[in-house]
């Protein structure tokens, strides 16, 4: 009987169950246990088509292809069965290995039983069953939405390239620059971390139960092992750790997670920067006919997108660190902390993906708000010290810097004192023309070419 969303302990299989349904296929106990079936399934397979492993005998198609979908048809009351099995074993993995051998018994394959799980502990089937799920997400979902957010980011920057627009730095007004220079700040980032994330693949050991092939090379000491697994390994779209203890040592995985939280820190300043314009007026939100904002305010209309994509990023980056910082620390060969560690590394996905889906949602719903920015520009000439006092120092007069800081720092500073500041300049006509043309709005720079070359 399927239980009830609202009786969910988590938000993840409660109320955000619709948004982040397609993450089951990867980090869900079913996606585990398919996982298993699947390592376990191709392990068989693999030694039935070695030619060093002769006592594995080689498959008939016809049944190697029955194998092969016993892992494509693999179904919820496929895992459930498994986990009854599991509640006489109490091992999640012993388990899949007695599934297995049921299904030999059915596909008159029972001479394979003993073959199953032969030369491999627990953790080789575990540590690539985790990879292959982490591979799954990260070239899938990870991927696409990524990609859609990048897309959504330069397609703004290039339309807004030339909008000028008032900058702040420590809260207070500072030189111009455009709103399409801002949001191209943020594309590059997350391509700079989305570059580091491509080439690393996840990877994964198959080396039996301290990494050194004991069983393997009792078994037969003229087979090269090292080739076989990390053949076997590699044919999984895994790349191969030579050298383990029992567990993988999963350097390659904490450096995905540690880019991502890398890449969450940067959509998380993304996230509060549009707040912060919402909250400046420089950014209008979209009104969406039938909500509320406020149960007591009628007029509000509240970030709420990029207020959710702040907190679940927040709630993503407490949990990934944790994660990351266990996975690396495991006493002598191995202990046990590290697996309820690896089944919550979904949440910490999961959490991700929930702020990623809001961020795109809150970005798809704002524009900017050209009069309010405009007249905060126009309002603002004190931004014009900058280049006041520059173009004075090009021009040798002896202390610039100073002589516009009395004038201007913390003080009123309107067009008509900036006006009569260059008609007193003892400087060439040039750049007298060009200090009087100048304004707020156009005091910008390169900001705008720099937007369009994202």
């Amino acid at each position: 009987m399927l239980k009830n969303t609202l009786k969910s302990i988590s938000p993840l299989d409660g109320r955000y169950a619709t948004k982040l349904s397609e993450l089951e296929n990867h980090f869900s106990e079913f996606a585990l246990i398919k996982s298993r079936v699947l390592v376990e399934i191709k392990w068989l397979i693999f030694m039935s088509k070695s030619k060093g492993i002769k006592f594995v005998p080689p498959l008939q198609k016809n049944k190697e292809n029955a194998l092969n979908k016993l892992v494509e048809d693999f179904s919820l009351q496929d895992a459930e069965k498994i986990k009854k099995i599991e509640a006489k074993t109490n091992h999640d993995v012993k388990a899949v290995e007695l599934f297995i051998g049921k299904k030999l018994d059915e596909l008159k394959l029972s001479s394979y039983k003993e073959f199953v799980h032969l030369f491999c502990t627990s953790e080789d089937i575990n540590n690539l069953s985790y990879n292959l799920m982490l591979k799954g997400y990260l070239e899938n979902e990870f991927k696409e939405i990524n990609s859609f957010l990048l897309k959504d980011l330069k397609s703004k920057s290039k339309k807004w390239a030339k909008l000028s627009m008032m900058s702040f730095t420590h809260g207070q007004s500072a030189s111009p620059t455009t709103l399409g220079k801002e949001i191209a700040n943020f594309h590059e980032r997350i391509k700079f971390h989305l570059n580091i994330l491509s080439p690393i693949k996840p990877s994964g050991k198959f080396n039996g139960a301290v990494g050194n092939y004991n069983a393997h090379f009792i078994a037969s000491e003229k087979i090269n092992w090292q080739l076989i697994s990390e053949k076997f390994v590699k044919s999984l779209g895994l790349s191969w750790s030579k050298y383990s203890t029992q567990i993988e040592l999963k350097d390659e995985m904490v450096t995905i997670i540690s880019t991502i939280e890398n890449l969450n820190n940067v959509l998380l300043d993304l996230s509060k920067d549009c707040w912060l314009y919402i909250s400046k007026g420089y950014l209008k939100q979209l009104v969406v006919a039938g909500e509320v904002g406020s149960s007591t305010m009628p007029h509000k209309v509240n970030p709420i997108d990029f207020e959710n994509a702040e907190g679940n990023l927040t709630l993503s980056n407490g949990l990934l660190p944790a994660i990351r910082e266990k996975l690396q620390v495991s006493r002598l060969q191995r202990d046990l902390s590290d697996s309820t560690t690896l089944r919550n590394m979904g949440s910490g996905f999961a959490y991700s993906y929930l702020a990623y889906k809001s961020l795109l949602k809150g970005l798809s719903k704002i524009e900017p708000n050209k009069e309010q920015i405009k007249k905060d520009l126009e309002n603002s000439w004190e931004v014009l010290a900058e280049p006041l006092q520059t173009i004075m120092r090009k021009n040798k007069i002896a202390d610039s810097y100073n002589l516009i800081k009395k004038i201007s720092r913390g003080k009123p500073f309107d067009k008509k004192i900036y006006l009569a500041i260059i008609a007193n300049l003892d400087i060439n006509e040039e750049d007298k023309a060009k200090l009087s043309q100048l304004t707020p709005l156009k005091y910008i720079g390169l900001a705008d070419k720099l937007a369009k070359e994202i």
